[in-house]
């Protein structure tokens, strides 16, 4: 659907051809994580201190919210980088949980990865087994499934799986040399993008075989842009630009559309579509349903920050063709020697050949030692972003065009790149210690129940239960909006979330022994 046909894709072209397929989406930052904060926020990076890759990780399972960024990672300043979870705005929330008080049923399957760990009030269930077929009879559904095949780790991981795309296939682009390694690894990738498609392909046959194919909108598109060397992590072109369709019941609407979409705007458009009221503090806009925005965006922007262990500072400006960056640490080398990427076989022959004088002008540029304090590009000419036209007169309008409109976002999306890391994390976590949401209170009134907590921005869950139980912090709990009916269960387990913090214990109530005015017998069990 976008004009390489080196992968057999027979179920996502099917997809395609009854989908809008965007020609000009792209992520906010090319990495996973940072960009995984857009989609599930609707809000940039730079905004809500998840900008660095990466702050830690969420494990699944009870008791086990832990983090973990490199133990070598340093901010800009030479600052030792703690573990952390980012700390967002009170106000921020993940969009699910207004579909979730919509009455939509919510699941991920599995992956999260949004710099902070996924409050249970965001999806109904957040598992490996999470699926749509688990909710009520009839109920609407929002169901995410990632499919991790064609992560940038499969490169290597999957080197020892039947390659099913030829090596001799391929077509090199200029800023990789033509070798036998080079090309087995993009084979490589171009053999889990097949495996992609079988993946797809079952997904689909089994909205099918339950009667909601056409009942159902179809998102499909990657968290950023290429796994190989030089595309992830990349804060133009190839690391910022996806693939990006929308299939609407029985192909409405199919075909390609080249207004620019960005990661921002992912969350409103699904509220967009979902009738649901889109939250003022979002910073996209919605490009689908009855909240449309009613100009397309004109320019996009996307930011590069710390990448595990190495950090910088880069900003970029888009208007579909030309891109501006803005370097503030020129004195950085352009390359990030990551240790993480050179798991990838061809990495480690790109890094024997650079010092051994073996690659060519625009095979070096990557590997350049200083940043020019601003770039400039033409994708139209040169789509790989290698030939920096900066310091070129006939571009001085285009260049006086994207300054001021990048420099513009900066201010305005109150950048928090510009604070040392380690010092946005203090800000975020007093003496580098997790906050902790305080703890629910459960009153009754009325006749009915109330559920508050006095830690700004926090969220609330609850379980009703005839039996005690240990409950799971990732699935099972339901969103509290509003009070609810006397339960006629024998148990309520209450949970305060708020993004950042540490949860707070979980209440047990005995609910069979309520009072007029309160519910007694409660006890912290986690």
């Amino acid at each position: 659907m976008y004009g390489d046909s080196t992968a057999n894709t027979p179920n996502l072209d099917k997809l395609a051809s009854e989908s809008m397929i965007f020609t000009h989406a792209y992520t906010t930052v090319g990495v996973c994580a940072p960009s995984r904060s857009s989609i599930i926020t609707g809000m940039y990076p730079i905004s809500i201190g998840t900008q660095n890759m990466r702050t830690g990780k969420d494990y699944v399972g009870w008791g086990m919210r832990k983090y973990g960024a490199p133990s070598n990672a340093t901010d800009l300043e030479g600052n030792h980088v703690p573990l952390y979870s980012a700390v967002i705005p009170p106000y921020v929330k993940c969009f699910t949980q207004y579909l979730r008080k919509a009455g939509y049923y919510c699941t991920n399957n599995f992956k999260t990865d949004y710099q902070f760990a996924a409050p249970v009030t965001a999806w109904d269930a957040n598992s490996r087994t999470a699926s749509w077929k688990n909710r009520k009879p009839g109920q609407p559904f929002f169901a995410v499934f990632n499919d991790m095949v064609t992560h940038e780790s499969r490169i290597w991981m999957n080197a020892d799986l039947e390659q099913t795309v030829n090596p001799q296939a391929v077509a090199v682009p200029s800023f990789f040399p033509d070798n036998e390694i080079v090309r087995t690894d993009m084979a490589r990738n171009y053999s889990n993008i097949e495996l992609l498609d079988k993946h797809i392909g079952k997904k689909l046959e089994e909205l099918k075989k339950a009667g909601l194919l056409d009942k159902t909108v179809i998102f499909f598109f990657s968290d950023h842009g290429g796994p190989l060397p030089k595309e992830k992590r990349e804060y133009t072109e190839d690391g910022l630009h996806v693939p990006f369709m929308v299939r609407f019941p029985h192909g409405k609407g199919a075909g390609y559309v080249n207004d620019m979409i960005s990661f921002v705007d992912i969350a409103p458009t699904i509220l967009s579509l979902a009738g649901t009221p889109i939250p003022d503090y979002m910073q996209g806009q919605a490009f689908l349903g009855d909240q449309k925005a009613k100009t397309p965006r004109k320019y996009i922007f996307g930011s590069a920050d710390r990448f595990d262990e190495i950090a910088d500072r880069c900003r970029s400006v888009s208007d579909g063709r030309f891109y501006l960056v803005k370097n503030f640490h020129p004195e950085l080398p352009a390359y990030k020697d990551l240790a993480y990427r050179k798991n990838i076989p061809m990495m480690r022959e790109l890094l024997r050949e650079r010092d051994n004088g073996e690659l060519n002008a625009d095979q070096m540029y990557w590997f350049r030692k200083h940043k020019t304090p601003e770039e400039l590009y033409d994708t139209k000419t040169d789509p790989h972003c290698i030939h920096n036209l900066i310091d070129d007169p006939q571009y001085a309008a285009k260049i006086e065009e994207l300054r001021p409109v990048l420099l513009k976002w900066i201010k305005e999306s109150h950048d928090l790149g510009a604070m040392p890391e380690a010092q946005m994390v203090e800000s975020m976590w007093p003496d580098f210690v997790q906050p902790v949401t305080l703890s629910p209170r459960v009153n009754m009134e009325n006749g009915k129940v109330s559920i508050t907590c006095q830690t700004k921005g926090a969220s609330l869950a609850y379980i009703l239960s005839d039996e005690e139980i240990q409950p799971n912090l990732n699935s099972d709990w339901l969103l509290y909006s509003q009070p609810i009916e006397k339960p006629k269960h024998k148990y309520l387990y209450a949970l305060a979330t708020r993004i950042g913090y540490r949860d707070s214990k979980v209440l047990e109530v005995k609910a069979n022994k309520m009072k007029v005015d309160t519910l007694d017998a409660m006890k912290p069990i986690q």
